[in-house]
């Protein structure tokens, strides 16, 4: 059988990420026996479907409104939370599977979660503010005895400012200017076990990180320079910048492996 992949296309760029997606299917299967199908999510039925689900770059706002009012916000959230499938947000998908973000009005976003992470939403500043940066990527493999390099696209990007403490149940603290996805449990069959898959830091911007002074883990407390960019979590896997927007399929096929090896097809 083959896994259905879905695109939450709401509002975005979600069309760039079904072309990357089917290229990387290409690829795939010249070497492997991966079989993938794609589809464009826009119900609560659309999803049911998926096996795994991307959420592209655009509004998180938008996308987190048009959700609610599609019905689509709390399936999306039991996909992500209670049925631990694999996801991935990039840029505004990033903002929606965080547990936290900044830069908010409490009442002005809504989000899925799923990611144990605070995001601070448009930190680089305005469109205008928006730039491209090379990023050195181990997840993706040794390239000429050296990291992978990336071109990446960063528009309004969010980073990730604090991995959270993981507490079974406990949702974070609402600050004045932050927002938080309601708590959900993973459920049993999902395999998943909270405490178990800690956030795993990806990629960092070297060169931009802002510790906070505060009691959580920041980047500054890691030990290393640099804002996060890129984190995962079990089979949630989140990007600050738009791989879509590169023409590049690399992370599409990286993460297209994931999918494959969640679901034991490797």
């Amino acid at each position: 059988m083959p896994l259905h992949i879905g695109v939450l296309a709401l509002q975005g760029a979600f069309h760039e990420h079904l072309v990357l997606l089917r290229q990387s299917a290409a690829i795939l299967a010249k070497s492997q026996s991966h079989n993938f199908t794609f589809a464009e999510v826009r119900t609560p039925a659309d999803l049911a479907r998926c096996d795994a689900l991307v959420l592209p770059g655009g509004e998180s706002t938008t996308m987190s409104f048009v959700a609610a009012q599609s019905g689509l916000l709390e399936p999306l959230r039991d996909f992500v939370k209670v049925k631990r499938k694999p996801a991935w947000g990039t840029c505004a998908g990033l903002i929606l599977l965080a547990e936290s973000a900044n830069r908010t009005k409490a009442t002005g976003q809504e989000l899925i979660g799923g990611l144990d992470v605070r995001v601070n939403r448009n930190h680089f500043g305005r469109q205008t503010e928006s730039f491209e940066a090379e990023l050195d990527l181990p997840f993706l493999g040794k390239e000429d005895g050296g990291e992978q390099r990336f071109r990446s696209v960063f528009i309004r990007a969010p980073v990730v400012e604090q991995l959270l403490d993981q507490q079974p149940g406990k949702e974070q603290d609402i600050t004045d200017n932050s927002v938080v996805a309601p708590s959900k449990k993973p459920a049993v069959e999902s395999g998943y076990v909270d405490g178990r898959h800690r956030v795993e830091v990806l990629a960092r911007l070297p060169g931009r990180a802002r510790a906070l002074r505060d009691k959580e883990v920041t980047a500054k407390d890691l030990g290393e320079d640099g804002d996060i960019v890129a984190v995962r979590q079990g089979n949630v896997v989140g990007t600050s910048f738009h791989p879509e927007l590169t023409g590049d399929p690399r992370i599409h096929v990286w993460w297209l492996e994931q999918v494959a090896a969640a679901y034991g097809t490797r």
